[in-house]
């Protein structure tokens, strides 16, 4: 946790922070196996931006809401990570799901179609699975 900290303390320009949690949401985007338009979808952005944003040199600015949105995703990935073995942990967010937030859907497309307030649901939801809420 200390490494965090330091980075975080270290991490100061928009420019920089935007870049690492672009990198952290790619790999996250990649162990779940989303599609492009997936991927695009639950970050808010058009395809073709997501395409541009993936890529090191990507200089564009994110929004609040996309950066939430990042965060948020790369928390639901380390909660499914620590509650889960894999491959469950990797494929829970893609697959049917009859929990009471997703009523048979999967969650990357409730997520999708709700989203900033169903991606931060869906993070409070594993959180408190785990016992963090």
């Amino acid at each position: 946790m200390e490494d965090a900290m330091y980075v975080a303390e270290k991490i100061r320009e928009p420019a920089q922070i935007n870049a690492v949690a672009l990198k952290a949401y790619a790999r996250v985007a990649d162990s779940w196996g989303l599609s492009l338009k997936e991927a695009a979808g639950l970050a808010d952005m058009s395809e073709s931006t997501w395409k541009r944003a993936k890529k090191p040199e990507f200089a564009g600015e994110l929004t609040k809401d996309q950066l939430l949105r990042l965060s948020a995703v790369i928390g639901i990935y380390k909660s499914l990570e620590l509650y889960f073995s894999e491959p469950l942990a990797r494929n829970w967010f893609t697959r049917p799901n009859t929990g009471p937030l997703f009523g048979g859907g999967r969650p990357v497309d409730t997520a999708i179609d709700g989203g900033l307030p169903q991606i931060l649901a869906v993070r409070t939801y594993l959180d408190a699975l785990r016992g963090g809420a």
